[in-house]
């Protein structure tokens, strides 16, 4: 619920702003800034746990972005895996960090389990 009152909060903002037309590039970089930001920050803590009419209510944040900046955000489900697989990779580089030894490579070499 936190989550999707500070997100809604950052869209009022960003809905302020375009009354002023800024570029489409500026825009996109303010939403990623302060709306994707909050939606991203530990989302890998509480995805897997939140519930489907919780996501939703995100996801519906996304899409009135996308009325609002004028493209396409990443979706949250998108947001999620990709910062999962980033993570991972950071896990799998660094052989100091205590989790690396649960990933291991499938032998095509390109996905882990």
């Amino acid at each position: 619920d936190s989550t999707v009152k500070k997100a809604q909060q950052r869209m009022y903002c960003l809905q302020q702003l375009r009354k002023h037309n800024p570029p489409q590039a500026m825009m996109v970089q303010i939403y990623t800034a302060i709306v994707e930001s909050v939606l991203a920050f530990s989302i890998m803590v509480w995805f897997d746990s939140a519930t489907k009419h919780g996501i939703q209510r995100l996801q519906r944040i996304v899409q009135s972005a996308e009325k609002v900046i004028g493209c396409n955000p990443i979706p949250i489900d998108v947001l999620y895996s990709a910062r999962t697989r980033k993570r991972a990779g950071k896990i799998i580089s660094d052989h100091s960090h205590p989790g690396h030894k649960l990933f291991e490579s499938l032998p095509s070499g390109r996905q882990l389990r």
